[in-house]
């Protein structure tokens, strides 16, 4: 019956006319009765079974009961009432008069739906939803259907002599109100549920809370928006991410299943091997740098059994990035919506009689398609960026998981570069890859809908079009690998790059005191050729790319129509035929030009997942090679390596170490005493034997490793603080003195890799942290040798020795002092990676071996240790610093530090950023707590100036520029015209069935078309070519400037902010810049043109687009106040990711040994929390800025086919066409425009980033042309100081003041002083590192600051105190100039003591140094730079005491070296052992930067002044 009664009314045309064909049109009863009231409730019971299991697996907590959803409940129920009061009242009606039995059915299923609706409402708050989508469409929907009805019901009581069924109407009308009621309260959002954790979250992000139209339209985020407007944003106004979107949510789950998926291709064996290119290196190597590509050459039989990390990812992110195919597939649907509206518009307006308010209709339901299509698309982005978001928390977390474990063989293959560039590069990829993904199935998708509705419209002539496509395709794709291979390329030469800018920034101080910058900066600019030469291949690809994206839909339009209209005279090109296939093939253009771009994307993603596959499948230490046990240390038949395939670097090592007792091994230079305690820490590879170590470690590493934090932090280590423990260590370790004169005592900030202490407070920190721990074994690294003589005594009886705070401990000492060898238990004595020699001292020198000889030759250097300088702990001195400069002790004042033993290199990856000290400058701060060392990178704020523009444009050069605006004009005035000449075509009269001219109709089209492609290929390749100019201009100009800079400025920026320069802005400028400038410029002439024509069209469209345009300005710049902000605060909070995990990777063997790598994983964490903090708004603000620009663009949509049914009777056809399909494009148009702008904005703010340290203070010229002294100056090398004065800053007191003192040409002085006396200062201002204040230096007559820098430091040579070498061949080391011969060479190597050290090495000269120098041992490194001096002999040698980490022997040699070589030179030695200048023609006595006391040794031990006290503590009198 029912289904008859709808059959019947639907479709018989008599309700055709009633409905459709009318003034005024109006459904039928029965249609209003059975179809309106269904579609709610089907949608409801379509939706809950799906929704209610969605609530059971999310639940977010209880919200308990309020006012607002006892109303919602009390509505629900009403509601049901109201509905079943119909079904009663037609039960008692049936009695008198017969009614269709849907007057039963109807409300029966109403009323159950909206039981089950208020069922829904109760279940939601139970799981804690605060508002719900599903609810508010389905009052949406109900009210919709409602609406209609209750017009009908209007109209037919207002029809007079009809009948009213009072009882039904004021049912209705009931209803329709409390729908109405219930829509409005559905908008507004519950409370929060409870226990969650917004309560207790001082600034919770406001998503969870918003309401449901808030969610979908993105209002939430106004809040913020506005405060970005009134001021720029800072860190404290972010909101706290998300619960989902924290790195200790999702990394776990990542990692989880990563170790799942790699377990599973572990039980297959694995052939690894590490490329051949390591076995033929000195057993030491630590450090060949390999490109990550060489890293696994795999047999190719395993390649099946490769862990997938794609299959991992998608585990861990495919559930959530689901729900963005249906999103996506909605949209795409909804998108051939406008062509098909389109032609029923230009079918109204042939149509002279068809009623108005179809017109009206058709607008409307345009205007519908398009918001509706908006809401789709960006909730579709907004998963996709928060997916792409968390992988990449995701990726950061498990690097850095994996980098505290990767074996050492595994680190030689990533080098710190790499994996920096893995958590930053790679990662960004698969962010970008997230959003763009779901194109691979929705181009086809898209494609396919179109070609369907082409056919329909044009029938087969499409397949012309088609085979254009189907042709391009193949050219896109070569394009698209091709650019991969150049991509592969460039990130080598970038990696290479970056690396060895990173070297240049560690060892700037070496660099400046060698007058090296320029042999680097060549080096640089090398690299830097190779990568411009790849770009410029890129570049003139991109052009080709450009034009075939450009000019593809042209061809495909030209080549459909001129088939359709060539093969039958019959067929004829009208409006409907011609604008919606334009508009279809604009649809087409997208997802054709996207397929290339997704498809090098993926390509992209594939190479970066497989470098993060390699990276996450290197090998990991073995935590079981050590057992940890009783008994102490045990080693059986040990033998151990750096790597699986390297040659053992310990052989048979066999010893056992009672607990309690302490053990010292001594060696020669390189003999494997540091390898003995990496082994013992798990650090090597075990092959063979036992290993037993008790108990919790602590280790003390060779050379300090410091976080930057407070020297507080640094000693606790993230253990509790026991005060009188604290101070006990503190005591013990003499760090009181140095306490005492730090600007905020223990809670100063200590700078990256500690650059505001010197070398000896970093070893007592070192030391002071492994006391604190209070571990049962002890493992020092000879930590005693960067200490003056006698702190090192008294460190060694207050902790190490038999009655320091360890004496209950087990303890193994590796050093070079013989004098504390009498108080060991026991002594091991180690050559060549073997124990030689074992026993008591009284022992080992009754055994009369090789060590009672190395006793006996040392004897009388016994006392020269115990010496100078300083730092008695018995107080003699006001404050010492160790080789710290004190500039003044007026407390309250900052103090300035200077520093001769600046910083140091970890064994593991001398990769991070390291700048030694010679001046801090710090800001005079009113509080003193408020000291802070480093500048943090900052955040400009405000716009970007238009000077930064008008840089960048003259870096690319004005004709460049403006030759590619005119360009940019052509093509879009190409494209315009040809456009109007295909509509006034359409417009042709049809005569007799065909239309005239068709021919030159045609030709002009064509020819405007190909004018077009000319100028795209243009502009295009004009834009490509100038970015590659900008960007080869400023990398010069940062590169030149920075070398330039003075050491000071080193100083205060942390070394992250230099690379982030060197590597994420000028990776920006040249490969980001060029394409946004090309989509920019772009889109801005489309809007522009689509403006135009809408305004040919409808002259009264003139009214609306500047109003609509205004409101588009005002929205856009509203927007960018924040998100540049926003932006800025993103790439602010990312440098401390990278210094943190640079620090980590230095420190790695200290974390792993104390085992502290939970905290530092959380540390981590909360470092990309806070940089994803930034991040997210930022996203979202994109969206929020697209849905009310679109809906601007929607708008122009609405008003241009309004206007055209508005003006019907005066518009042709082909006008209405023309007009409507570019304003259906204006939306996408708007949208990119502004993407672009924004991203112009922002992207140009990296060269805003670069200028700004191009512009930075400069120290004087390297070389002066006038004053250039002669070539052989310094003849005599005689060295005047005339009323010299040096300080470090304006605003600061004199270092040294009033010196005067004059050497002559070949005499040998010692500097000697106490600490803080300005020693080194001397030299900093012999070699013009800090300029005179008053006074001047004159050399052989020339005063020394009138000539150029290199001209000086090129004659004076230095042995600085830390060994830097370079990575690089060894030759390069010793002369990067190529100077030199290589028998000079290899002459100054002989005098180094290096000779059959290096004759040994398979490359010999050529021998690769890694990073840092790692693969030599400290010693080695010393003497390296001994012969570096040796091979430049200048008249003038600045030794400063350069003998700490050297062995008795080696100092030795090194001594007499000096003595024989540089007789005829004035050699200037800062003294810290007196026993090494005993024998100098004079000394200079320095005390608080004043010369105290000048003489010939003798003479002043006489005198009984400072010289003779300070003698006296060395035991030298």
């Amino acid at each position: 019956m029912l289904a008859c009664a709808v059959h019947f009314y639907f479709f018989s045309p008599q309700d055709w006319n009633l409905t459709w064909h009318t003034e005024n049109p109006d459904f039928t009863q029965c249609f209003q009765n059975t179809v309106l009231v269904c579609i709610p409730c089907i949608y409801l019971w379509v939706c809950f079974p799906v929704y209610f299991l969605y609530l059971r697996c999310h639940d977010r907590g209880y919200i308990q009961m309020s006012n607002l959803n006892k109303a919602k409940t009390a509505l629900g129920l009403i509601l049901w009432i109201v509905c079943w009061a119909d079904l009663f009242y037609s039960f008692w009606e049936r009695k008198n008069i017969f009614r269709p039995p849907f007057f039963l059915v109807m409300p029966t299923v109403l009323g159950i739906t909206m039981l089950l609706a208020t069922f829904l409402i109760q279940y939601e708050r139970i799981k804690g939803v605060q508002s719900s989508g599903v609810m508010t469409i389905f009052w949406l929907i109900s009210l919709s259907c409602a609406t209609v009805v209750f017009r009908s019901k209007i109209k037919h009581a207002l029809n007079t002599g009809a009948e009213v069924d009072a009882f039904r109407y004021v049912t209705f009308c009931i209803y329709f109100i409390l729908l109405l009621v219930q829509l409005i309260l559905c908008c507004l959002p519950e409370r929060p549920p409870l226990f969650s954790e917004t309560v207790n979250d001082p600034n919770p992000c406001p998503e969870s809370s918003a309401s449901f139209l808030s969610r979908i339209t993105f209002w939430w985020i106004t809040g913020l928006m506005v405060q970005g407007y009134r001021r720029p944003l800072e860190a404290k106004d972010l909101w706290s991410l998300n619960k989902e979107d924290k790195s200790e949510e999702i990394v776990p789950g990542l990692a989880r299943n990563w170790a799942k998926e790699w377990a599973k291709t572990k039980r297959q064996p694995l052939n690894m091997l590490y490329s051949p290119k390591k076995q033929q290196k000195s057993s030491d190597s630590n450090g060949d740098v390999t490109e990550e590509a060489e890293a696994l050459i795999i047999k190719p039989s395993q390649k099946s059994s490769e862990a997938s990390l794609f299959k991992v990812l998608y585990k861990t992110f495919g559930p959530y990035f689901l729900m963005s195919f249906l999103f996506k597939a909605a949209h795409d649907l909804l998108m051939f919506a406008g062509p098909e509206i389109l032609k029923l518009l230009i079918n109204f307006v042939n149509n002279k009689a068809a009623p108005n308010w179809q017109g009206y209709f058709y607008t409307g339901l345009l205007f519908f398609c398009a918001c509706l299509q908006t809401l789709i698309l960006h909730q579709y982005f907004h998963i996709c960026f928060v997916t792409g978001m968390r992988l990449k928390t995701a990726i950061v977390g498990v690097i850095y998981r994996k980098a505290l474990v990767i074996t050492n063989s595994a680190r030689k293959t990533s080098t710190v570069g790499e994996i920096v560039n893995l958590m930053s590069v790679d990662a960004q990829r698969f962010m970008d890859l997230a959003t763009y993904i779901n194109m691979i199935w929705s181009a086809p998708l898209q494609v396919i809908l179109a070609l369907y509705l082409l056919w329909q419209n044009l029938g087969p002539s499409v397949l012309a079009g088609v085979a254009v496509m189907i042709l391009l395709v193949p050219i896109n794709a070569v394009m698209a690998m091709k650019t991969k291979t150049y991509q592969v390329a460039q990130m080598k030469s970038k990696d290479n790059r970056i690396k060895l800018m990173n070297e240049i920034l560690n060892g700037i101080k070496v660099l400046k005191l060698y007058a090296w910058e320029l042999a680097f900066r060549e080096k640089v600019l090398e690299i830097r050729q190779k990568e411009l030469k790849v770009l410029k291949k890129s570049a003139y690809l991109a052009a080709m790319a450009t034009f075939t994206w450009v000019c593809a839909p042209f061809l495909v339009a030209l080549s459909t129509f001129a088939v359709y209209v060539t093969i039958d005279k019959n067929n004829i090109l009208d409006a409907q035929k011609a604008f919606v296939s334009l508009a279809l093939f604009n649809i087409l253009r997208f997802p054709l030009n996207m397929l290339p771009v997704v498809i090098s994307s993926i390509v992209e993603a594939s190479v970066s997942l497989k470098r993060l596959r390699v990276f996450l499948s290197h090998e990991e230490l073995d935590p079981d090679s050590i057992i940890r046990a009783e008994g102490c240390i045990v080693v059986k038949n040990a033998t151990f390596s750096w790597s699986k395939n390297d040659p053992p670097s310990l052989n048979c090592i066999n010893f056992t170490v009672p607990e309690g007792s302490l053990v010292a091994v001594v060696g020669q230079v390189g003999c494997g005493k540091s390898s003995l305690l990496s082994a013992l820490l798990g650090e090597m590879e075990k092959k063979e034997g036992y290993v037993v170590v008790k108990g919790s470690v602590a280790y003390v590493p060779q050379q300090a490793w410091v976080q930057n934090a407070t020297l507080e932090d640094n000693i606790l280590f993230g253990r509790e603080k026991n005060e009188s423990r604290y101070k006990r260590v503190i005591e013990a370790c003499a760090l009181l003195p140095d306490i005492e004169i730090l600007p905020t005592g223990d809670k100063t900030e200590i700078g990256e890799k500690g650059v505001n202490l010197s070398g000896g407070q970093k070893q007592r920190v070192s030391l002071a942290r492994a006391v604190y721990c209070n571990a049962d074994v002890y493992l020092c690294d000879d930590p005693l040798s960067a200490v003056d003589a006698h702190v090192g005594k008294h460190i060694f009886e207050k902790v190490i020795g038999p009655k320091g705070i360890l004496k209950n401990k087990t303890r193994v000492l590796v050093t070079h002092a013989i004098n504390y060898l009498p108080q060991m238990d026991t002594i091991l004595v180690m050559s060549d990676g073997e124990i030689s020699e074992m026993g008591s001292y009284q022992e080992l020198l009754k055994q009369d071996g090789a060590f009672a000889e190395f006793l006996r030759t040392y004897a009388n250097a016994e006392q020269s240790m115990e010496n100078s300088d300083t730092n008695s702990p018995s107080g003699k001195e006001g404050k010492p610093t160790e080789n710290g400069v004190l500039v003044n002790e007026a407390p309250g004042k900052l103090m300035q530090r200077q520093l001769s033993n600046s910083s140091t290199y970890s064994r593991d990856a001398g990769k991070s950023q390291h700048r030694s000290s010679t001046a801090e400058l710090q800001k005079p701060l009113a509080e003193k707590n408020s000291w802070k060392l480093t500048e943090a990178d900052t955040a400009k704020t405000g716009r970007v100036k238009a000077t930064v523009y008008w840089d960048y444009m003259k870096a690319i050069g004005l004709f460049i520029s403006f030759l590619s605006i005119f360009l940019f004009m052509c093509n879009h005035i190409a494209s315009l015209t040809s456009n109007y000449w295909l509509s006034l075509w359409t417009d042709d009269p049809v005569i007799n069935g065909t239309q005239q001219y068709t021919n030159v109709r045609l030709g002009v089209y064509g020819a405007l078309g190909i004018s077009q492609g000319i100028a795209v290929f243009g502009y295009s390749m004009v834009v490509s070519i100038g970015g590659i100019f900008a960007s080869r201009h400023l990398h010069l100009n940062l590169l030149h400037s920075v070398l330039r800079s003075p050491m000071s400025f080193f100083e205060r920026t942390p070394s992250g902010n230099l690379v982030n320069r060197f590597s994420k802005e000028i990776d920006t400028i040249d490969s980001t810049i060029p394409p946004i400038i090309k989509m920019f410029m772009g889109s801005t002439f489309n809007v522009i043109g689509a403006c135009i024509i809408i305004l040919l069209a409808t002259p009264i469209a003139a009214v609306i687009i500047p109003p609509l345009g205004l409101v588009y300005l005002f929205v856009q710049r509203f927007y960018v106040a924040t998100s540049r902000q926003l932006k800025r605060l993103e790439s602010v909070s990312r440098s401390p990711v990278y210094s943190h995990f640079n620090e980590t990777l230095l420190g790695v063997s200290v974390i792993r040994a104390f085992e502290e790598q939970k905290r530092f994983i959380k540390q981590n964490d909360m470092k990309v929390d806070e940089n994803q903090k930034a991040y997210y708004p930022s996203i979202v603000a994109n969206r929020w800025l697209a849905v009310r620009l679109e809906y601007v663009g929607n708008c122009i949509v609405l008003f241009a086919a309004l206007f055209a049914v508005i003006a019907r009777n005066k518009l042709s056809a082909g006008l209405v066409g023309l007009s409507v399909s570019y304003s259906l494009q204006i939306t996408a148009y708007l949208n990119w425009l502004v993407r672009m702008s924004s991203e112009l904005e922002t992207n140009i703010v990296a060269v805003e980033r670069v200028k700004e340290y191009a512009e930075m203070e400069k120290e004087a010229e390297w070389s002066i042309e006038q004053t250039a002294p002669a070539s052989t100056w310094p003849e005599e090398g005689k060295i005047e100081f005339r009323g010299y004065g040096l300080r470090y800053r304006e605003d600061l007191d004199l270092v040294l003041k009033n010196i005067n003192v004059t050497i002559n040409g070949g005499e040998k002085i010692g500097i000697v002083g106490r600490t803080g006396a300005g020693k080194s200062s001397l030299t900093l201002g012999l070699f013009r590192i800090n300029e005179a204040a008053e006074g001047e230096i004159i050399i052989d007559g020339i005063n020394i600051a009138k000539i150029g820098l290199h001209d000086l430091r090129f004659k004076i040579t230095i042995i600085p105190q830390d060994p830097i070498l370079f990575s690089g061949s060894l030759r390069m080391n010793l002369d990067p100039f190529d100077q030199h011969s290589d028998e000079d060479v290899w002459r100054s190597l002989e005098l180094a003591h290096l000779k059959t050290f290096v004759s040994s090495l398979p490359d010999k000269l050529n021998h690769e140094c890694a990073e840092g120098g790692e693969n030599l041992s400290v010693g080695q490194r010393q003497l390296v730079c001994l012969a570096r001096a040796l091979l430049r002999k200048s008249k003038i040698l600045v030794l400063d005491e350069a003998t700490a980490a050297v062995d008795l022997e080696t100092d030795k040699l090194i001594q007499s070296t000096i003595k024989s070589q540089f007789e005829e030179c004035t050699v200037l030695t800062i003294a810290h052992r007196l026993n090494t200048i005993m024998d100098y023609t004079r000394v200079l006595v320095l005390d608080r930067g004043e010369v105290v006391e000048c003489g010939s040794p003798d003479h002043l031990l006489q005198e009984k002044g400072i010289f003779y006290s300070m003698a006296k503590d060395s035991g030298l009198v």
